[in-house]
């Protein structure tokens, strides 16, 4: 056997192992990933200013985002400083209160203060005089969340043996409030990152699917797919929406530390992985409204 005729059993041995439409898909993705460069290129120096507006509005967004968690945090620890004081009658026996208590749903723990301890302590604090001790013994409960004090209050207060009972009610209203707030906020503000994202990106794809109007024409007569005209549009807005996040995020570490510090003078242990998850959100958010407001562009711009 000659040696070309051994070059041609080994070179088909070969070629027997490679699948098929390997070498084809690995060329479509190579012409994909040149089509979306050369649509950055075409675009010019409006990325900068694509990516600059991006980052600011990413940036904004990050931070509030940030901000929240560390609110949620402030209030679930000052929630955890609220408890229901129970003052048991008379007449009545505190460790079956207490017991029927514990029982309650979103109850997480009940103290109990007996009235010797109460007054001792009324005693030390102030000069009163040698009379028969007037107080009832109290309970202090825990619930588990400040949203729920409300309705374990008024379910203890149905209790028979409980002569009174009462909680920092404004101070819970007022969290449970400001939270609210902060979180409509947080909305509005990711739909208005939606809004400006997809608006900013549309504008872009729409000069570069102008600026190729000839050459998708061209490539539309070939019977070229129409996923291979529109993936490295996509891309493009996913890229520019990538970028956008990386830059937000040197604002975003400032305001991650300056968090820190808050948390750390008030002595409130700070969310943990709080800024791993805002990082995570900002770039899912950024790609998928780069990629999306790509689509819109190409659905409204490009009859493919």
């Amino acid at each position: 056997m000659s040696e070309e005729s051994t070059k041609a059993i080994i070179k088909k041995k070969v070629k027997a192992h490679i699948p098929k439409d390997w070498l084809k898909e690995l060329r479509i993705v190579y012409r994909i990933s040149l089509e979306t460069i050369y649509g950055i290129k075409r675009t010019g120096w409006i990325n900068l200013a694509i990516i600059t507006t991006m980052a600011a509005i990413l940036t904004i967004f990050g931070s509030l985002f940030r901000f929240t968690i560390s609110l949620n945090s402030f209030v679930h620890e000052l929630g955890n400083a609220l408890e229901i004081s129970v003052y048991i009658k008379t007449d009545a026996k505190t460790e079956s209160v207490a017991q029927e208590i514990r029982g309650l749903e979103h109850v997480e723990r009940v103290k109990i203060i007996p009235k010797e301890k109460s007054w001792a302590d009324l005693k030390r604090e102030f000069d009163v005089p040698n009379m028969e001790n007037p107080l009832p013994d109290t309970l202090h409960v825990k619930v588990d969340k400040p949203e729920n004090i409300t309705i374990v209050f008024n379910k203890i207060k149905t209790y028979s043996g409980v002569e009174d009972l009462n909680y920092a009610q404004d101070i819970a209203k007022k969290m449970q409030m400001f939270n609210n707030v902060v979180h409509t906020i947080t909305v509005l503000v990711v739909i208005l990152t939606a809004v400006l994202t997809i608006t900013i990106i549309n504008n872009t794809i729409q000069l570069v699917i102008q600026s190729r109007k000839e050459e998708i024409e061209i490539m539309r007569l070939m019977g070229v797919s129409n996923w291979y005209i529109k993936i490295p549009l996509i891309l493009q807005g996913a890229i520019y929406g990538f970028l956008g996040a990386l830059i937000s995020l040197l604002p975003l570490n400032a305001v991650h530390n300056g968090l820190l510090k808050v948390h750390e003078f008030f002595m409130v242990p700070a969310p943990v992985l709080a800024n791993n998850t805002v990082i995570l959100v900002l770039f899912i958010i950024a790609v998928g409204f780069g990629a999306g407001g790509s689509l819109l562009s190409i659905k409204k711009h490009l009859q493919v």
